[in-house]
Parts: C-alpha cells; structure tokens; sequence
C-alpha cells in the first residue's frame, strides 16, 4: 500500500495523498514485524 500511495504522489504531487503515504508510514511502523511480513510476501507472493 505504501508503494501505490508513493507512487501516486510522485506521479500526481497531490499534497493530500503525501500526508496519507506519511500517515500509512507512521501506522505501519507502530505495527511491530509488519516490515518482515511485508517483505516475505514479496518473496513469496500469494497466489
């Protein structure tokens, strides 16, 4: 999710949907092992 949101704004510039990728940001590092998760899924994407 983090992707998109960033790639949205690097494409758009829209000032709102920076804040949503910081707010996202900041929300998943409260989640302890979700960068973890997020990277196996990339290894190991489900089908």
């Amino acid at each position: 999710m983090l992707d998109f949101t960033w790639k949205v704004f690097s494409q758009t510039g829209n000032i709102d949907t920076y804040l949503l990728f910081k707010e996202l940001e900041k929300d998943n590092q409260e989640i302890p092992g979700y960068q973890e998760d997020e990277l196996a899924e990339i290894d190991f994407p489900i089908s």
